[in-house]
């Protein structure tokens, strides 16, 4: 690690902003939060209120707070922020609590995995949490059912500290060039002792739950318990370089392949493009992608249907139905570059072929927004 880390401070910041194209981790300075940036009350999986592309998941450990915090190391805006506000000190067998990442198969045919090539790859990072001891990052291949996975030790309780781990390439198991997952990135927080029984799988190997996470600590252990990172970097070979920043706005384009929001100002905000009224009382509205979206997506929406309004040629019509997805307009590899929402609507005075629009009521109302979703 420490071999690394001169290699990080000789090479200073000649590459600070360029886009090289080394990581193959999205987002890895926490800046985009297109959902929002905070969620409470956390006790199950899914994509939160947090920075964009991690995926925290939670089965039966505790309850937590996710948050995209401007509590970051020198040269980074922010990291995403874990705590426990529930604590969980007796672990179940199958608890666990993780933060992880999905990657592409068509984005790491670089690593030549399942050849005699195949090329290693070296995992950096920033850190801190209140609970000091020992943590685990762990790479699995969806495509092959094998993973590969290492400890790193927090020694100084809320205390930024750079890590780098490497993984050996994997001759065995080559993944799909597709658009779906081939390997995940995960940082356990919480494992119980169906992970924690085995001999930790430091070397690529078939997929055992027993070897993924031992030796992890228990971040659920106590309320309060907290955990940081931020300028995850995922490359090949074997020495960590500096972190990849890039603008803005390419880490935005970056996350809107997976993810892309609308939201409400308050006053008639539109959340679609302008559409038609395929018939008295169906509108169908056209949503162009930002950027080419990984495969045909979910609406994501706002839950009631007082959040939105459709409006029609002579005035507004309430929709009866929340807007949905019905098709979408599909390159030849699978990428989505359009949908068509379908809203209905049983007010009067929509006329076939009129156009139609969806936005939002006016009058100050917040929170409201349409979503595009095609995560992993």
């Amino acid at each position: 690690m420490s071999r690394a880390r001169d290699f990080a401070n000789l090479a200073g910041s000649a590459d600070v902003g360029g886009i090289t194209g080394r990581n193959m981790i999205i987002n890895g300075n926490m800046a985009v939060a297109q959902r929002g940036t905070s969620q409470t009350g956390i006790t199950g999986g899914g994509y939160k209120k947090a920075p964009d592309r991690y995926n925290f998941n939670a089965v039966t450990a505790g309850t937590w707070t996710v948050s995209q915090s401007t509590t970051a190391p020198e040269g980074f805006p922010n990291s995403y922020k874990v705590e426990c506000t529930t604590a969980d000190a007796s672990l179940a067998a199958g608890d666990v609590v993780r933060l992880r990442q999905r990657i592409e198969g068509q984005n790491l045919q670089q690593l030549k995995k399942g050849t005699s090539n195949a090329e290693s790859v070296t995992l950096s990072f920033y850190v801190r949490s209140s609970k000091t001891g020992t943590y685990i990052v762990e790479i699995t291949d969806q495509d092959n059912s094998r993973h590969i996975a290492k400890s790193y030790s927090i020694t100084t309780a809320d205390t930024w500290q750079y890590v780098s781990v490497t993984y050996d390439g994997d001759t065995t198991g080559s993944l799909d060039n597709d658009n779906a997952e081939s390997l995940t990135v995960q940082f356990f927080l919480v494992a119980g002792s169906n992970f924690t029984s085995g001999t930790l799988a430091t070397a690529w190997a078939s997929q055992t739950t027993a070897n993924r996470a031992v030796g992890q600590v228990n971040l659920a252990d106590t309320v309060g318990n907290d955990w940081y990172i931020t300028g995850i970097q995922m490359e090949i070979g074997e020495v960590a370089t500096p972190f990849e920043h890039e603008s803005f706005a390419e880490t935005l384009r970056k996350c809107q392949r997976y993810y892309s929001r609308i939201n409400s100002n308050g006053n008639y905000t539109r959340l679609a493009y302008t559409g038609y009224w395929a018939s008295g009382n169906q509108a169908n509205l056209m949503a162009i992608m930002p950027v080419p979206m990984r495969a045909a997506p979910a609406v994501d929406h706002t839950g009631t249907l007082n959040d939105y309004i459709l409006v029609r040629g002579n005035g507004v019509n309430p929709p009866t139905t929340l807007p949905a997805f019905s098709r979408a307009g599909l390159t030849e590899d699978g990428d989505c570059m359009s949908a068509t929402i379908i809203a209905n609507s049983t007010g009067n005075g929509s006329t076939e072929g009129h156009a139609a629009q969806l936005t939002s009521p006016g009058g100050g109302a917040t929170g409201i927004f349409l979503g595009l979703e095609a995560e992993l």
